[in-house]
C-alpha cells in the first residue's frame, strides 16, 4: 500500500500536486480542508464546531479531525493507498496517523515537505482568493495561518525525519518539476519495502515455471509449498520424515507442518526484496494465516495475479507433462488430472474470490508462448512495484 502525506505551508501547492499523484497512483485522497468544508456545507455538528475556528485562521481540534479522518478511511476498504493533504498538522496528529495506519496493517510511505518562503505563500493565496471565494484567502487570515503553521506544524517534520521518511522539496519550481521530484521520492521509498505477490492459477496454467522466472527477474524469493516440502524430506529433518510418511500413505500435508515452513522462509529476509507465493494459500484458512504472517514481519500482499487458461487446454498440458520427467503425481491419468482440477475449483476458487474483495485480483491470459505470458506478468509486476494499480 502506498501512503503519502504532502506537507507544507498554505499556498505551497499541496492541492495541485495531490491531484497529479491521485491520477498517477490511483490513491484515495484525504484533505482535512475539503472534509471540513463538506461538513460546513452540510451544517453537521462537526461542521458547526469548526466554523468559527476556520474563519479566524485557527487550527481545528484533533478531536474533530480524527473523527473525519477515521470516517473517510473506513469508507475506503479496498483502496491501494492514501494521500493525506493537510494532515498531520500537529505532533499529536502524527501519532494519531500512526495509530490509523497500524489499524490498516500498513504505515506512511513518505512525507513530502513542499517548501516555499512566506511571501510566496501570501502572494499565491491572495491571488487565489480573488477567484476562490474562500473566506480564509485574505492577507490577515493568511498571516495567522502561517504563524499557526510555524508554531504547531513544523515539529511534525522532526517526527518523520527521525523515521527517515521526510523529504524536503523546493516548491517554488515549476509544477511539473516538483511532480517529477516527488515521483523520484516515491520510487526511492517503495524500493525499500518488501513487494509480495500471490500467483494463482489452475494446475497446468504455468504458474510454477512463470513464478520462478519472475522471481529471478525481479529479485524476489520464490515460495512454493511443494518444493519446500521436498527440501525438508531431503534434509532428513523431523518434519521431513513426517512429510515422507504422509506421501507414502497418499495423504495431504496438514497446515501444522506447512505453516511453520512458510514462516521460516519469511524470516530469512536478508537481501530479499519480496516474495512470490505459488501454491499457497490453497484454502481460506491459509489465506488468513498468510495475512497474519506477513503482518508479523511488517509486510502485506501487494499484488494478486491469476493465470487464466481454458480447461481443455489445462488437460492437454497436464497430459503432455505426464510423458516427461516433470510429471507430477496427479498427472498420471486423465481421471487424476480431472480430480486435481476439481479440487482446485472447490478449495482455491473461494480463496481467489476472497482476495478479489480484499486486494483486487489482476487476471492475466495464460495462453500463448512462455515468453508472451512472461511479458504480460512482468508488466503487471512492474506496475505494482512502481505503485501503479494494474488493470484487472
Amino acid at each position: 500500500m502506498l501512503n503519502l502525506a504532502l506537507f507544507g505551508p498554505p499556498g505551497a501547492g499541496k492541492g495541485t500536486q495531490s491531484q497529479k499523484l491521485i491520477d498517477q497512483f490511483n490513491l484515495s485522497y484525504i484533505s482535512t480542508g475539503d472534509l471540513l468544508r463538506k461538513e460546513l456545507a452540510a451544517k453537521t455538528s462537526l461542521g458547526q464546531q469548526a466554523k468559527d475556528i476556520i474563519a479566524s485562521g485557527g487550527l481545528v481540534s484533533d478531536e474533530i479531525i480524527v473523527q473525519l479522518i477515521e470516517k473517510t478511511i473506513s469508507g475506503n476498504p479496498g483502496t491501494k493507498g492514501f494521500l493525506f493533504d493537510g494532515f498531520p498538522r500537529t505532533l499529536i496528529q502524527a501519532y494519531i496517523l500512526e495509530g490509523l495506519m497500524i489499524k490498516l496493517h500498513t504505515s506512511l510511505t513518505a512525507l513530502v515537505n513542499l517548501e516555499v518562503p512566506n511571501e510566496v505563500s501570501i502572494e499565491r493565496l491572495v491571488n487565489r482568493g480573488k477567484t476562490s471565494g474562500r473566506s480564509d484567502d485574505h492577507d490577515t487570515v493568511i498571516r495567522q495561518r502561517l504563524r499557526e503553521y510555524e508554531e504547531k506544524t513544523l515539529p511534525v517534520l522532526e517526527f518523520y525525519s527521525d523515521k527517515g521518511i521526510c523529504h524536503n522539496l523546493d516548491a517554488t519550481q515549476a509544477i511539473e518539476e516538483v511532480n517529477q521530484q516527488i515521483l523520484g521520492i516515491i520510487h526511492q521509498e517503495l524500493s525499500k519495502q518488501l513487494f509480495n505477490v500471490v500467483l494463482f492459477g489452475y494446475p497446468g496454467s504455468g504458474r510454477g515455471s512463470q513464478g520462478r522466472a519472475l522471481a529471478k527477474a525481479f529479485g524476489l524469493e520464490y515460495v512454493a509449498t511443494g518444493e519446500m516440502l521436498e527440501e525438508e524430506i531431503r534434509s532428513g529433518s523431523n518434519f521431513g520424515q513426517k512429510i515422507q510418511k504422509l506421501y507414502d500413505n497418499g495423504e495431504l500435508v496438514p497446515d501444522e507442518i506447512v505453516i511453520p515452513l512458510i514462516e521460516k522462509r519469511l524470516a530469512r529476509r536478508e537481501g530479499v526484496k519480496g516474495f512470490i507465493f505459488k501454491g499457497f494459500p490453497r484454502t481460506l484458512v491459509q489465506a488468513y494465516i498468510l495475512e497474519g504472517l506477513l503482518k508479523k514481519h511488517g509486510a502485506s500482499i501487494d499484488l494478486v495475479l491469476d493465470l487464466e487458461v481454458p480447461t481443455l487446454e489445462l488437460i492437454k498440458r497436464l497430459d503432455q507433462r505426464s510423458k516427461t520427467d516433470r510429471c507430477m503425481p496427479y498427472d498420471t491419468s486423465t481421471e487424476k488430472i480431472v480430480r486435481r482440477l476439481q479440487e482446485h475449483e472447490q478449495k482455491t476458487i473461494p480463496v481467489i474470490d476472497k482476495y478479489q474483495q480484499l486486494h483486487r485480483i489482476t487476471r492475466v491470459n495464460g495462453e500463448g508462448s512462455f515468453d508472451e505470458v512472461f511479458a504480460k506478468l512482468s508488466e503487471k509486476i512492474s506496475q505494482g512495484i512502481e505503485g501503479v494499480t494494474p488493470p484487472a
